[in-house]
């Protein structure tokens, strides 16, 4: 009990001492990389002292992470996995081999750093990203998976000098930040592309493929391109597996693939994993088989602990969770959602300010019914807000003033052969697994 309300006076000292961009936004962010590498600097350069893969993108960099992560485990590497936010708990964001950092390593690096923090005075994220590079240090892991919090360009994970460099996809989301065009925001994850370095891109778009092959030219780094390596074809769906054939291009071979990852846009995520696991083995000489690496999506959930991507919380009634919070995320989201067979189709919904709510609504179907709400976050978009624009386009249903509120009321009106989709945010389907008893 002890480290427990230890622990959480630690996080409150974060949470109310650090700017943190997923409660207040914008606010928090820094504009330069200056304090990472003072961070850094002071802990001993801790990112120099194991090898790195660095993952931007608009959507899916979670996903991608998890499963290369649970790629390399498998194959006897010690693997660091640092990734934001959270849902739940704040040691969901740095995980060796599958587990989080303990309790009390948290309490001990705040405790030993104080002043260090109170010198610098970081933001939430940048102290997250030197606490990941420290522990990776700490438990001489042999490589780190590093998922980049937002952009690429200035994000504080942008002091790696990685192995491989991964861009998932283009698309609009922090336009305030990143730009209001594809091109502009494709710069912004450029940024991770280091000299001589290769960067695997997950979707080639013809909006952003100049400024890829600018920057890779500019630091004589090869490029590669998922789509052109690897097929991939959906041959069924299960209730905890979705089954693929896998078609290596170059080799005309042919693999069976399943994975308990169930969103039908992870297709596009598997293909960048397989090309990736590709280029680690002629590039890097790392001790592994495309054989391997197929058998490893098997369990990506048991291995590294993802959630909350098209997470199947209950059988009956359904309930999935998926974090899809962007309009570009949430079409792929809506599309899976309408093959989903039921009496009456339910959704829990709420988002943050800074994100195009009025696009994404676009997606949601009419003839569900909807249950409003609004994270317990200063960014939070207002759920009379929400409740008004949803309306104006058709979509019906009722305001409730808390995620648990929503939740449970969905739960009371359905019945078993119902359905129920929480999404948004991963603030609302992080609320939702706690308020609701669903196990993480």
């Amino acid at each position: 009990m002890y480290v427990e309300s230890s622990y959480q006076q630690t996080l409150q000292y974060l949470f109310e001492k650090l700017p943190m961009f997923s409660r207040i936004g914008k606010a928090a962010l820094k504009p330069n990389l200056t304090n990472i590498t003072r961070l850094c600097e002071a802990l001993g350069n801790p990112q120099y002292s194991f090898r790195s893969i660095h993952i931007a993108g608009t959507n899916g960099k979670g996903s991608t992470s998890h499963m290369l992560a649970a790629v390399l485990q498998n194959a006897g590497y010690k693997t660091g996995l640092h990734t934001s936010p959270h849902l739940v708990d704040f040691r969901e964001r740095i995980r060796i081999n599958g587990k989080p950092i303990s309790q009390q390593w948290v309490i001990d690096f705040v405790a030993q750093n104080k002043e260090l923090i109170e010198a610098i005075q970081p933001s939430f994220f940048e102290i997250n990203v030197a606490m990941a590079f420290k522990s990776f240090q700490e438990e001489e892991v042999d490589v780190a998976i590093i998922e980049t919090g937002l952009g690429g360009r200035l994000d504080s994970t942008n002091i790696i000098t990685p192995i491989l460099s991964i861009i998932t996809n283009i698309s609009f989301d922090h336009k305030d930040l990143l730009g209001n065009t594809l091109q502009e925001i494709a710069a912004e994850k450029a940024g991770i592309i280091k000299h001589q370095v290769p960067v695997l891109i997950g979707e080639q778009q013809d909006e952003t493929e100049s400024i890829f092959f600018t920057k890779s030219v500019q630091e004589h780094s090869t490029l590669y391109y998922a789509d052109a390596s690897w097929d991939l074809i959906k041959i069924k769906n299960e209730i905890s597996q979705c089954f693929y054939k896998a078609v290596d291009k170059a080799r005309m071979k042919m693999y069976d693939l399943n994975t308990d990852l169930l969103g039908s846009y992870q297709h596009h995520n598997i293909k960048t994993v397989l090309a990736a696991t590709e280029i680690l083995i002629a590039n890097q000489g790392m001790n592994l088989t495309i054989e391997q690496a197929i058998a490893s999506l098997a369990q990506v959930k048991k291995t590294t602990g993802l959630r909350g991507r098209w997470d199947l919380l209950q059988e009956k009634p359904i309930v999935i969770a998926d974090v899809a919070h962007n309009p570009a995320g949430l079409e792929q989201v809506m599309q899976q959602w309408k093959q989903i067979s039921a009496m009456q189709k339910h959704i829990v919904i709420g988002f943050v300010k800074d994100k195009d709510v009025p696009e994404a609504l676009v997606y949601f179907p009419k003839d569900a019914q909807f249950y409003f709400c609004q994270a317990n976050v200063p960014r939070a978009l207002p759920v009379e807000e929400l409740h008004q624009l949803a309306a104006s386009i058709g979509l019906n249903g009722n305001a409730f003033p808390t995620v648990e509120t929503a939740v449970n009321a969905a739960l009371a009106n359905m019945n078993e052969d119902d359905a129920l989709l929480i999404s948004g945010s991963f603030f609302i389907v992080g609320e939702a697994i706690m308020v609701a008893g669903f196990s993480i």
